[in-house]
This record gives structure tokens, C-alpha cells and sequence, in this order.
């Protein structure tokens, strides 16, 4: 059994560390909160700080917000840094720029240790059931020692490149996500305001060409009203963001997820930073001043 970290004990790291537990490793936990008492109980080590995760163990994952959250959890006093030795290996699994992940990667490089960005998609429930799609960045080598580990967290596990080539599939994921909530959430609002039952019509949809797991899970939430999180809108922002200020940088025209993101906008000027993605269609009804489910 291998000794291995976890830093970012959240919506999406606790489940994905408890399955490295169950498996029955040695998991060393941090999280800028309290470590979850559910993982302690299942067998996890509580630590003080990222330091003492790298100290104790030889892969250490990361699964923490955003870009500077992992710029911190690496490299601020007392991080991950501080802890590691030559041969160790960081897995960064958060959802980050592809730009700076090179950069991190690099300076994990100059310590004698290997470095990893995996990000996932799946949300809530593929962490919980340890499916998630898994987009990898990195050298093949490491790629292939961590990759048993991998499948204990998740089921489509590519190596897509280099490091930050992992981060590079999960904002195309991300873009291709947004595009699809916008799609369902249109074509339910239509369906609603026009008469007909949208619980209905996305059943009948589920049959065709159209059919699709954000038809699927997400259509479901628009027509029982639950926009609990799953992946918070203002994370699928922050992902938006990196697609948008890339696109810029590459001298691409992303129109569509332009307007995605600025549906998550108004959402968010509504207080719906922490709603599910799903509740991307909120937006959409506040414009037709209908509700999905509404009665004409």
C-alpha cells in the first residue's frame, strides 16, 4: 500500500480521498478548514499543513478551487514545497491555467520530483462513485505509476500531453458543459412556456438524438427546481474565465461560451454564485419572465 497526500478536502477532494482510503492506503489529509471527521473515522490522518502531508507521504494529490489557491497550497510557508524530497510526486487535480500549471510544474521539477495535472469532470456524484473522467498532463512514466491510483478515483483515464495539457482538456470540457446547460435549459424554457409538460418533453428527448448525460442530470434539476450544488457556478466561471483569456491570448473567437458566461453573470448578480451550473437557466427565465414548469 502506498503512503499518499491529500490536500483540499471539499465538495470534491473528501469523496475522492475516501476512496484512496477504502482501497486501503495510507492518507495523509489537509484542508485550509477542518478535516472532515468522516474521513479520520474511515482510517485518513489528520495534519497540520500541506508540509507535513509531503513529509509523510510519497504522492501527494491536490484538488483545491482555483489557480492561486494551488499556487499557495504548493508554495506559500509551510506548503507542499516545503515538505517534498527527491522522487516524490504531485498530482494536481484541480481545475487551473494551463499557463501557470507549467509554471508549477516546472519548480516541482527543479526539487527532483515529478509533477502531474489531472483534472476531472464528473462533479459531485462521479467523486462519490469514482467515476470521473480523469485529463492528464504529463510525463508518460509518472503518468503510468499514478495511473492505479487514478482508477480508485475515476473510469476515462487519458493521457492527453505535456503538463498543462491536462488543464487545456478540462477548460475544452468545461466550454462544451456550459454550451450544452445553455442548450437544455432554452429547450426546456421553450417547451414549458409553450404548453407543453417539460418533465415530459425531456423524457421523450432522452430517446433521441438529443439525448445527453447534461439532458439527463441537469434537465432533471431544471424541472424539479434543484439547483443545490453539484459544481457551483461561480467555479464554472472561474473555468469560462481560463477559456475566454486563452482565447484571447490564441487569437480565438469563443462566442458561445462568451454568452454562456454571461448568463452565469446574471445568475450571479442574483446571488446565485453557489447554485449548481444548472441553475444556468434561471437566467434565461428571469429574461422571459417565465419559470420552467410554470403554468400558461
Amino acid at each position: 500500500m502506498s503512503k499518499l497526500g491529500f490536500v483540499g478536502l471539499g465538495i470534491m477532494g473528501a469523496p475522492m480521498a475516501l476512496n484512496l482510503i477504502k482501497a486501503g492506503h495510507d492518507v495523509f489529509l489537509f484542508s485550509r478548514t477542518s478535516v472532515p471527521a468522516n474521513l479520520v473515522e474511515a482510517g485518513g490522518v489528520a495534519c497540520s499543513s500541506g508540509k507535513e502531508v509531503a513529509q509523510s507521504a510519497d504522492i501527494i494529490f491536490v484538488m483545491v478551487p482555483d489557480t492561486p489557491n494551488v499556487a499557495s497550497a504548493l508554495f506559500d510557508a509551510n506548503g507542499i514545497a516545503e515538505g517534498l524530497s527527491a522522487g516524490k510526486v504531485v498530482v494536481d487535480m484541480s481545475s487551473i491555467s494551463p499557463i501557470e500549471t507549467k509554471t508549477f510544474a516546472s519548480r516541482i521539477n527543479a526539487l527532483d520530483c515529478q509533477y502531474l495535472d489531472a483534472p476531472v469532470s464528473g462533479g459531485e456524484v462521479g467523486a462519490q462513485n469514482a467515476t470521473l473522467s480523469i485529463m492528464v498532463g504529463g510525463e508518460e512514466d509518472t503518468f503510468e505509476k499514478i495511473r492505479p491510483l487514478f482508477a480508485l478515483m475515476g473510469k476515462n483515464i487519458t493521457l492527453v500531453g505535456g503538463n498543462g495539457d491536462g488543464q487545456t482538456a478540462k477548460v475544452a470540457n468545461q466550454i462544451i458543459v456550459a454550451l450544452n446547460i445553455e442548450a437544455v435549459a432554452e429547450a426546456l424554457l421553450f417547451a414549458s412556456r409553450a404548453g407543453a409538460d417539460p418533465a415530459r418533453v425531456r423524457e421523450a428527448l432522452m430517446g433521441g438524438f438529443a439525448s445527453s448525460k447534461i439532458l439527463e442530470v441537469h434537465g432533471e434539476r431544471m424541472v424539479k427546481r434543484t439547483f443545490n450544488p453539484g459544481f457551483r457556478i461561480e467555479l464554472h466561471q472561474k473555468d469560462l474565465n481560463l477559456a475566454l483569456s486563452a482565447g484571447k491570448e490564441l487569437g480565438l473567437a469563443l462566442p458561445n461560451t462568451a454568452t454562456c458566461q454571461e448568463l452565469f453573470n446574471v445568475c450571479a448578480s442574483h446571488g446565485g454564485s453557489a447554485w449548481d451550473h444548472s441553475g444556468m437557466v434561471r437566467a434565461l427565465e428571469l429574461m422571459a419572465n417565465f419559470e420552467v414548469g410554470q403554468k400558461n
